[in-house]
């Protein structure tokens, strides 16, 4: 479906570059072209998919703005489907931008954050996961990452949902025969066939979903938040996570009112690592609003390490923190092993039982190679899925799969129970509703609007 309208945007980082590029996307890219570029050899017609050496001019005076390179690829065969033209200029932000007023002289708009993407859905040439795949490619973090979110953008996902549309598919086929013909005297389908098929169904969606927790971190990245009390060696670890000087570092307990936040690579995971200001009660109002703003910090991370003192005892403050932490990924560092230990490890074990630990010295960075190997293979971090290129990274596909696979389940369990088959079948096609919103069949105007609205401008 074509639109009536023609886009421009820069499609490069913002920033000097050796090259910026500028796309035009509509039915008018072919006459943007030949208002405002001059190639050094005389031409008849743009030719598709054909690179084009010359000059952009500004349509108004004829002035030359730059030494180019121009291609025009015709649609359907483009990103958005439709004529696109993409001039690629010298990276000064100077130039492209005076380029693009140029364009816009010519009755052209400014596109949308995503419209480009959004146009190649609207025109049928990728499927919504694969639209979002396109966003992922640009701020994965990691090769992994990229090699998911370019295998999604391929359309294994919606390859892998097409065949939990087509298991899902033949189990209303029989539902919806054993409906119409349940008066007539023919053989009807064995409602085992269809417990089978959603069990088969269950399984792979079960299977899908298991990727979600690596593929997410993968992606995005994990947060581990050091906590604990004052003057316990928290800034000390994460300048010692981070291989230099980040945080500031004295005897003077609560030195950190505030968070500090370092990006660094565990292994093959990226990881924001976050100080926070020492746990404590506090008259002080600012230390109070850093107590605050660490506990809130503690419970949105992936993994909280709760750093305790070892040439201390134990006191009610490291148990409180302790407690207030259970229910996520904690792992437990016990600092100062430089210092005479006032436990052993089976008293510790006695201690804090039930949580893992580990004896760490920051000040002479001991024990953070074992403390980063443990955080890989915490459960939160340790799901493998090295085996399948299918990876699951969208919470939006999650939720989607999650409520198809509790709808498969109901299905299965009424099927078990003799219920009517009318009901049963309302729950096969409700997941089959479900699935179609992965890859953007029935997604409204407002689902659209707030997936591309995510987008940088000029993709």
């Amino acid at each position: 479906m074509a639109r009536e309208d023609t886009i421009a945007a820069i499609a490069t980082p913002a920033g000097v570059g050796g090259i910026g590029v500028l796309r035009v996307s509509g039915d008018g890219a072919e006459d943007i072209g030949r208002n405002i570029f001059r190639p050094r050899k005389d031409i008849l017609s743009f030719e598709s998919h054909r690179l084009y050496h010359g000059d952009i001019v500004n349509p108004d005076t004829q002035t030359v703005i730059d030494e180019v390179m121009v291609v025009l690829m015709r649609g359907p065969h483009s990103y958005t489907g439709e004529d696109v033209l993409e001039i690629s200029c010298h990276g000064n932000p100077l130039i492209l931008g005076t380029v693009l007023e140029s364009v816009l002289k010519l009755g052209v708009r400014i596109a949308e954050p995503g419209e480009f993407t959004k146009r190649a859905f609207l025109n049928n040439r990728i499927d919504l996961a694969q639209a979002e795949a396109v966003a992922e490619l640009i701020t994965t973090r990691t090769d992994r990452g990229l090699k998911h979110a370019l295998y999604t953008m391929k359309g294994v996902l919606s390859e892998a949902v097409a065949s939990i549309r087509s298991s899902l598919l033949d189990v209303l086929v029989l539902l919806e025969t054993s409906i119409d013909f349940t008066e007539e005297d023919i053989e009807l389908p064995s409602p085992g066939n269809c417990v089978e098929h959603l069990e088969k169904t269950a399984w792979s969606l079960e299977k899908l979903l298991a990727t979600y927790a690596r593929g997410k971190l993968y992606s995005r990245g994990m947060t581990v938040v050091i906590a604990g009390r004052p003057n316990v060696g928290k800034s000390s670890l994460l300048n010692c996570l981070a291989g230099k000087p980040k945080a500031i570092v004295t005897s003077e307990p609560g030195t950190t009112r505030d968070l500090i936040e370092v990006d660094i690579m565990i292994g093959d995971l990226p990881v924001r690592c976050v100080d926070t200001a020492g746990i404590r009660e506090s008259d002080h109002d600012v230390e109070r609003q850093g107590v605050s703003l660490a506990r809130r910090r503690a419970a949105e991370a992936d993994i909280v390490i709760v750093v305790i003192d070892g040439s201390a005892d134990l006191l009610d403050d490291d148990r409180r923190i302790i407690e207030e932490t259970i229910g996520g990924g904690l792992l437990i560092a016990v600092n100062k092993s430089d210092l005479p230990q006032r436990h052993t490890r089976e008293e510790m074990e006695a201690l804090v039982p039930g949580h893992d630990f580990i004896f760490i010295s920051a000040k002479e960075n001991r024990g953070i190679d074992a403390l980063k190997e443990r955080i890989l293979t915490m459960p939160e971090t340790a799901a493998d899925i090295d085996g399948t290129d299918v990876v699951l990274t969208n919470l939006r596909h999650k939720e989607a799969l999650e409520k198809v696979l509790s709808l498969v389940h109901q299905s299965k369990q009424g099927l078990q129970e003799n219920r009517s088959p009318e009901l049963i079948a309302f729950d096969v096609r409700e997941s089959l509703r479900t699935l179609s919103l992965i890859t953007g069949e029935g997604a409204g105007d407002e689902v659209l609007d707030i997936i591309f609205s995510r987008f940088c401008i000029g993709k």
